[in-house]
């Protein structure tokens, strides 16, 4: 018989795994990488960022970033822009491609929990959320960065405004 900590584990083993899952199938329905959906996702936040905001927010390296921002821009989803009042910043600007197609794209997990989970009590809810953000906790995840489906990305901005550089 397993313990309760390695039941929890293969439970956090099974999540993960339904992540990574709709996270590929995502990708598949949108023609890109994960990693330039994150990149997306990150930008739909404020609809501009400075790369090395994120990189940082992704917990990646600046040249990392810079790679799927060159390939983003040739599909005009994305476009840089340098500031007239510091012409060495620049600007990764989200284009209205680039918000068509995260709108476009399914999260079939998203939605299924976004449903599933309104339809707890108000206590549940609040007892769901502190056991993740613990168990985020005991795994040392408090710094990454939350991926918001494209339906919040407005109202959540204010929620997870970009960290201060």
């Amino acid at each position: 018989m397993l313990d309760r900590s390695s039941e929890t584990l293969i439970a956090l083993r099974r999540i993960v795994h339904a992540l990574e899952a709709n996270a590929r199938e995502m990708a598949r329905a949108s023609g890109l990488t994960q990693a330039q959906l994150l990149v997306l996702h990150t930008l739909a936040r404020n609809g501009q960022e400075m790369p090395r905001d994120i990189a940082r927010s992704l917990g990646v390296g600046q040249a990392t970033i810079s790679i799927q921002i060159d390939k983003l821009e040739m599909r005009g989803l994305v476009r840089r822009e340098r500031r007239q009042a510091d012409r060495r910043a620049v600007w990764v600007i989200l284009t209205e491609t680039g918000r068509n197609l995260l709108d476009q794209t399914p999260d079939p997990l998203y939605e299924r929990f976004s449903a599933r989970f309104r339809d707890l009590s108000s206590w549940e809810q609040a007892m769901l959320m502190a056991v993740t953000e613990r168990v985020a906790g005991m795994l040392d995840a408090e710094d990454t960065t939350p991926l918001l489906h494209p339906a919040e990305t407005t109202e959540a901005a204010a929620l997870y405004p970009p960290e201060a550089g």
